[in-house]
């Protein structure tokens, strides 16, 4: 690829992953309006971003002892991880970075998202704020590990951790066919890393919004930014890591990535809304018991399957 070509590469990835974020929030009004009884116009779609404009303007809110850098570096680092891990997301055969790790660099960037929203609930130096940071912290010990685990049965089962590589081990049959639990714990996790729906634990009404609840302005809006973002960078790797990447007839590769991503995105959205809040100490017992030893025994389906090859 050359030098232009990586520029507009690097450029396009964050911008797919903007429009995506969009059109989930967009698509969460709707239902949210369709749910409450409202009229279904097109004003409810845009009425999410009405106030985008308000918070750029807006002053932060003043506290009595902050810690003004490390709530920043919070607040800052939740959206910017999530454009990171889309650097080795392939749409068709385009990708920014095709890493031969790139598993473990978008689990990397996701679990950079835990360090984040700890310091942006830290770093207000408020009960609330704090607690929700810590409420995210024990739901990552419970969502993390089965995640770990749904990502590596699908590098097993292609022996590479590329993700280029994943999506063209599939050979017409998907992983999320012949790994459904995989394929599962890894849209919850996704659910989780973005602390929406039932995982909204951290930023909790019987908090006042938890981690949220001091950021105001500019700040609320990244952390807000971030969730959405995650929810559709998540939605974009399920593509090359369950749905056979750009693979399809009729289309060209990048069209049935994008097609796969804006399902996925769709099922995610339309889950978030009618799930509720899981408490962070009840996932865990349910992770451990539960979870871990199916994504186990998930692990070992491709690994017998790879010794015969």
């Amino acid at each position: 690829m050359g030098e232009a070509g990586a520029w507009w590469t690097l450029l396009a990835a964050p911008a797919v992953l903007l429009a995506l974020a969009v059109l989930a929030v967009a698509g969460d009004a709707v239902l949210d309006a369709r749910d409450a009884g409202r009229p279904l116009t097109p004003a409810v779609a845009v009425r999410p971003f009405l106030g985008v404009p308000r918070a750029l303007s807006a002053q932060p809110r003043r506290l009595p002892a902050p810690d003004v850098l490390l709530w920043r570096a919070g607040v800052i680092t939740v959206p910017v991880a999530a454009v990171l891990s889309t650097l080795v997301i392939p749409f068709g055969s385009t990708v920014v970075a095709d890493l031969s790790v790139g598993v473990v660099w978008f689990n990397a960037m996701e679990v950079l998202t835990w360090a984040g929203l700890w310091l942006a609930g830290w770093g207000p130096d408020a009960a609330f704020s704090l607690v929700g940071g810590y409420r995210f912290l024990a739901q990552g010990l419970a969502y993390e590990l089965p995640l770990m685990f749904a990502l590596v049965s699908t590098a097993t089962g292609a022996q590479s951790l590329r993700v280029g590589d994943i999506a063209a081990a599939q050979h017409g049959l998907w992983y999320a066919v012949w790994m459904p639990v995989a394929f599962v714990v890894y849209l919850a996790g996704v659910l989780a890393f973005s602390f929406l729906g039932p995982f909204a634990y951290p930023v909790g009404r019987d908090l006042a919004d938890g981690v949220l609840g001091e950021a105001s302005g500019v700040d609320r809006l990244l952390l807000q930014a971030g969730r959405w973002l995650w929810l559709a960078s998540g939605a974009a790797m399920a593509v090359p890591l369950f749905l056979g990447g750009g693979a399809g007839p009729g289309l060209p590769a990048w069209a049935w990535s994008l097609v796969k991503t804006l399902l996925v995105l769709a099922l995610l959205v339309w889950v978030l809304r009618r799930l509720p809040v899981v408490r962070a100490d009840r996932y865990v017992e349910f992770a451990w018991v539960v979870l871990m030893p199916l994504t186990i025994a998930q692990v070992l389906v491709p690994a017998l399957a790879g010794l015969d090859r």
